[in-house]
C-alpha cells in the first residue's frame, strides 16, 4: 500500500472510498474490499481517503475523540485490506467548509481522478453532512464519478459500527468488541517504573505510559489478554488490570500487564497489549494476601484460556 501525505503529481483512475475509519472493523473491512473487487475487475487503482485527526475536532474544538486506533495502528490495518494507495488528507477549517459538490469537484475529480466512489451505508460528506446518496449521484453524473453505496454488515445479529464497539469495550464485553473488529483490540504504550507492588507479590507487572496511551480503555478491571513486545511477532499470554490499585489506596488510572512466564526488564520498551476477555471488576481487597490469592486465581484462569 502506497501512503500519500503530500498531494503532489497526478493519480491514476481510481475506484475510492472515503471516510475517518477509526478501528478499521469489520465493517470497514468489507466496504474497502468491496473497493479493492470493483477496481480489479474494472482495472482502476484502490483508494482510501481518510484524514490525519478526527473531522469533528476541527468543527468542535472541545471534541475528544475516544479512539479505537492510533494513526500508525490504522494505516497497518488499512494496508492488510490489500488496498493500493491510503492518502491521508489534513483536515481543516477550508476543508470542512466545502459543500458536498466541491469536495466531489475539487477533491475527488481534480485531485484524486476518481472514477468510481463507493461509500457506506452511513456515511455523510461535505459541510454539515446534509446531502446523502442520491444527492451525491447527482452530483457524480455531471462529474463523470459513479457513486454505489456499500451494505452494512451485522456480526451474531449486531450492526457493526465503531459506535457500537466503544459501547462494548466501556461495558468490558471485549469478546463482543473484538468480533465486530474482526480482532483483538489493541492498545500501545511504553513501558514506565512503577510501584513495583505486583512484584512484590509474585506477579510482576509492566506498567504502560498513560500519557501515551490515546485510545479507549476499557471498563475498569482485570482481563484476560496478550502481548507483544516491541512490534516482535510473538504473543506471550498475560493478565492486565485497568484501574485504580484500591488495595494499595491508589487514586490514578493506570494499565498494568502481568506476563505469564516471563522475567526480564521491560522499561522503555514499548507493549502492544491485546484484550481478550474480561475477567472481573476491580476491588479493594482486606489484605495482601487476599489480593496474591485472587492474581493467582487471575492467572489460573488465564492459563485455562490459553490451554496452557
Amino acid at each position: 500500500m502506497i501512503i500519500v501525505h503530500e498531494i503532489n503529481g497526478s493519480f491514476p483512475p481510481a475506484v475510492a472510498t472515503i471516510g475517518f475509519f477509526d478501528g478499521v472493523h469489520r465493517g470497514h473491512q468489507y466496504l474497502i474490499g468491496h473497493v479493492v473487487n470493483i477496481a480489479r475487475a474494472c482495472r482502476l487503482a484502490s483508494m482510501v481517503i481518510t484524514f490525519a485527526c478526527h473531522p469533528r475536532q476541527v468543527i468542535d474544538t472541545d471534541y475528544v475523540p475516544r479512539m479505537l486506533s492510533t494513526p500508525d495502528m490504522k494505516l497497518a490495518r488499512l494496508a492488510e485490506t490489500g488496498i493500493d494507495q491510503c492518502v491521508v488528507l489534513d483536515f481543516d477549517r477550508r476543508m470542512a467548509a466545502l459543500t458536498a459538490q466541491e469536495f466531489m469537484k475539487r477533491i475527488l475529480k481534480d485531485r484524486f481522478n476518481v472514477r468510481k466512489l463507493i461509500i457506506g451505508y452511513d456515511n455523510r460528506f461535505g459541510h454539515d453532512r446534509s446531502e446523502g446518496i442520491e444527492q451525491y449521484r447527482i452530483y457524480g453524473q455531471a462529474l463523470g464519478i459513479e457513486v454505489l453505496e456499500s451494505r452494512g454488515i451485522t456480526v451474531d445479529g449486531i450492526r457493526v459500527s465503531s459506535s457500537v464497539i466503544r459501547k462494548a469495550i466501556e461495558r468490558g464485553d471485549l469478546i463482543e468488541a473484538n468480533r465486530c473488529l474482526g480482532y483483538a483490540y489493541t492498545i500501545a504504550a511504553h513501558v514506565v517504573h512503577g510501584f513495583r507492588n505486583g512484584h512484590k507479590l509474585g506477579f510482576p507487572t509492566a506498567n504502560l505510559d498513560m500519557n501515551e496511551v490515546c485510545q479507549l480503555l476499557p471498563q475498569i478491571g482485570v482481563y484476560a489478554s496478550q502481548v507483544r513486545i516491541d512490534e516482535t511477532t510473538e504473543l506471550l499470554p498475560a493478565m492486565t488490570s485497568v484501574g485504580t490499585r484500591p488495595t494499595f489506596d491508589g487514586t490514578r488510572l493506570s494499565v498494568e500487564t502481568h506476563i505469564l512466564d516471563f522475567d526480564a526488564d521491560l522499561y522503555g520498551r514499548k507493549l502492544e497489549v491485546q484484550f481478550l476477555k474480561r475477567l472481573r471488576g476491580e476491588r479493594k481487597f482486606a489484605d495482601l494476601q487476599q489480593l496474591q490469592t485472587q492474581l493467582a486465581d487471575d492467572e489460573r484462569r488465564v492459563r485455562q484460556l490459553n490451554g496452557l
